[in-house]
Order: structure tokens, then C-alpha cells, then sequence
């Protein structure tokens, strides 16, 4: 039988107790007591702890008709803030949230081609915006979004940038005095969608970018696998001896359906050095033959791979994070036609709505979490200012 110290039990309740009030935006010591099972005069403790620490307010009154009306209780949201930063191959987006994934504000500028002074990078980005002042915590975590597999909390292999050998969270916890969370972006992608839009048990986030990632959540839980490399999903082959990866194998799945491989197709059929993806939206929407035939290659690869996750890990939800879906919704369903076994069980298969943010809104919810000590997050999506 296990069994813990007092003080051990005491940090256990502290924990549920914030969960719950975080979850429930608005709730009485009453109403915690009652959710939890504890007593009365232990959720008054804790919570009197957790003002103390200016961790939670009180916000008012509960409209109630009968006796004594309950204060109602809410997460300190501007106790401190944090930052999460997607590290893409193109593109570095930065945004700064306060402890309820509120009060956001974002910033991106381009990735430097020589990696080797990322660090300097991100320092001068964050310090460059407009940081909350007179918070009680101040900075209580980052989160990096990285394109590759993380492992111990450093990159271990990232195909279409070189940040191996950096220690990134070393440099950044250094200057800044806080927790640096690195993260695979597929992962941060799929946290973010399940706590600020589906709230299913099992989902599946397709994470379409400059390679093929998947985000997977089973039982609520994220499953990043023994190191880190489960839902390495572009690097399932498809093709015997096929096209070259970086990744040292023939024939993955990125090396057809990512939205680089068809980007570059497209602008090879067009004898044009590269093109970006408004130029095959508008000739998409002209019915311009050739990017109709790079949409069909899309849906023919994008129906395989969904349907093998299907077999995979039977997820309730599956969600395609790409432009291809996410400006042609109708693409969703023609992927969902496809899928013709009579094997497949699901709920839902649905283009992302909070697109490229759903990095950015995982890794804040991963950086709350990290300070709060909490386990499960649902947070309301808000809009996003630049």
C-alpha cells in the first residue's frame, strides 16, 4: 500500500483544488468541496493559501435566492505570463499570454539561416515586445515549438533546420531565470486544439507543414512514445524505394503530400523558381489544371494516411492542420469519402480551425500547466492581436 506524508497530500489537494477553479472559471469553496470530496474547512485552508500566494481572487458574489450568497473564486490570470515560440523553418512566431491563455499578443519575424546563434535570436525577439509589468511572478515559462523530435528536452533531430547540438532551454533559462519547455510542434498543435477547441479523449492532429507531423492524444494524455518520436507520422514510407528523406529512409509520406513537396512540384510545373501557397490558392480557385492535379495528390496520399492512423489508434477525432484544408474546407470531406473500409470508427474528421496558432496556444498551455502544477487545462479560444 502507498501512502504519503501530510505535506504530500496537502500539495496533491492544493493542485486539484486550482485545477478545478481554473476549469470552472467561476466556482465557490462550496462547490470545490463538493466536486472533490473534501471537506469544507479543508478547501477553505487551501484556498486561503492560494490567495495568499496570489494565485487565486475572489470575484464576487453567486446569484443565488436561498441564505448566504457564495463568493465565487477565480484564477489570478494576470499573475504572471507566459511565452511560447514556434521555431519554424521559415518563419519565428512569438506570443506572450496571460495565465489563462488571454490577453495575447504576437510577434514574428523570419529564421536566421545560420542557426548558431538562435539563442541571441529569441532573446533579442522576446525582449523585444511588450512585456506585462507588475505581475507578482512575472516571465514563469517558455515554450519552444520545434519542426523535429525532441528528446530530454533538447532537439535531436530536426530535418529542415540545424539546431542539434544547441542547447537551447540552457541558453534562454540562463538569461531569462524561468523554465524553458521545448516541444515537438505536432504535439504543441494537438494540446492546443484539445484545450482551447475539441474536447475528445482520443484525437489525432495531422500537422502539415514543412514535413508531415502527428500529434496524438489517448485517454487525455499525450503519447510522445519511448524518446519522443511517436507521431513521426511523415516518416512512414509509402513508396519502396522511393524518394530520398533526410531522415536517411526511402519513400516517406512527406516526400509526397507535405505542403513544401507539393508547393515546389507546382512551381516546377509552372517553370517558376518556387511559389507560395496564395499563388496556388488563386489558381486553385481559376480551376488552373495544374494545381487541380496537385489537390488530387494531396487527397489521394492525405485518405491513405488518415486512414492508417484510423487502424492505428482508433481516435475519436482526427484533425487535418493544413492550408490545403483549412481554405478549402471542402477538401475535408472529399479525404472522408475516401476512406472506405469498413474498419474505420471515428466521430469526426475536421480541418483545424485555430491553424498555425495551435502551436502557439499548446505551448502556453504547456508553460501554464508547468507553473501551475496542473494537470488538465480547457481554456476559451480568444483572438489574437499582432
Amino acid at each position: 500500500m502507498v501512502t504519503g506524508s501530510k505535506e504530500l497530500i496537502r500539495d496533491i489537494n492544493s493542485n486539484l483544488v486550482l485545477e478545478t477553479i481554473i476549469n470552472h472559471t467561476a466556482i465557490s469553496r462550496a462547490a470545490i468541496a463538493k466536486h472533490l470530496g473534501l471537506t469544507k474547512a479543508t478547501i477553505s485552508a487551501i484556498v486561503q493559501e492560494l490567495i495568499n500566494k496570489k494565485l487565486v481572487i475572489e470575484i464576487g458574489s453567486d446569484d443565488t435566492s436561498l441564505g448566504r450568497k457564495p463568493i465565487l473564486l477565480s484564477l489570478h490570470k494576470k499573475a504572471g505570463f507566459v511565452i511560447c515560440i514556434d521555431i519554424g523553418v521559415d518563419t519565428i512566431s512569438a506570443l506572450i499570454s496571460d495565465l489563462i491563455g488571454e490577453d495575447c499578443s504576437l510577434k514574428q519575424i523570419k529564421t536566421p539561416k545560420n542557426s548558431a546563434n538562435i539563442v541571441s535570436v529569441l532573446i533579442q525577439l522576446i525582449e523585444s515586445m511588450k512585456l506585462p509589468k507588475d505581475t507578482p511572478y512575472g516571465l514563469v515559462g517558455i515554450t519552444l515549438g520545434i519542426h523535429g523530435v525532441i528528446a530530454n528536452n533538447q532537439v535531436s533531430f530536426a530535418p529542415y533546420y540545424n539546431l542539434s547540438g544547441i542547447n537551447l532551454a540552457h541558453g534562454l533559462e540562463q538569461h531569462f531565470n524561468t523554465p524553458v519547455y521545448l516541444e515537438n510542434e505536432a504535439n504543441l498543435s494537438v494540446i492546443g486544439e484539445k484545450t482551447f477547441q475539441y474536447d475528445y479523449s482520443n484525437i489525432a492532429n495531422i500537422s502539415v507543414h514543412s514535413g508531415i507531423g502527428l500529434g496524438i492524444i489517448v485517454n487525455h494524455q499525450l503519447y510522445t512514445g519511448y524518446n519522443g518520436r511517436a507521431g513521426e507520422f511523415g516518416h512512414t514510407i509509402i513508396e519502396i524505394d522511393g524518394r530520398q528523406c533526410p531522415c536517411g529512409n526511402k519513400g516517406c509520406l512527406e516526400q509526397y503530400v507535405s505542403e513544401r513537396t507539393l508547393l515546389n512540384e507546382f512551381a516546377t510545373m509552372k517553370n517558376l523558381d518556387e511559389v507560395n501557397f496564395e499563388q496556388f490558392r488563386v489558381a486553385y480557385e481559376a480551376e488552373d489544371s495544374d494545381a487541380q492535379a496537385i489537390m488530387e495528390r494531396f487527397i489521394k496520399y492525405m485518405s491513405v494516411g488518415v486512414n492508417n492512423i484510423l487502424n492505428a489508434y482508433n481516435p475519436d477525432i482526427v484533425i487535418i492542420n493544413s492550408s490545403f484544408t483549412i481554405f478549402f474546407p471542402h477538401i475535408t470531406e472529399r479525404i472522408e469519402a475516401a476512406l472506405t473500409s469498413r474498419m474505420n470508427s471515428y466521430i469526426r474528421i475536421v480541418p483545424s480551425v485555430l491553424q498555425d496558432t495551435s502551436i502557439l496556444l499548446g505551448g502556453i498551455c504547456l508553460a501554464i500547466k508547468g507553473f501551475l502544477g496542473v494537470e488538465m487545462l480547457k481554456l476559451n479560444h480568444i483572438d489574437i492581436r499582432s
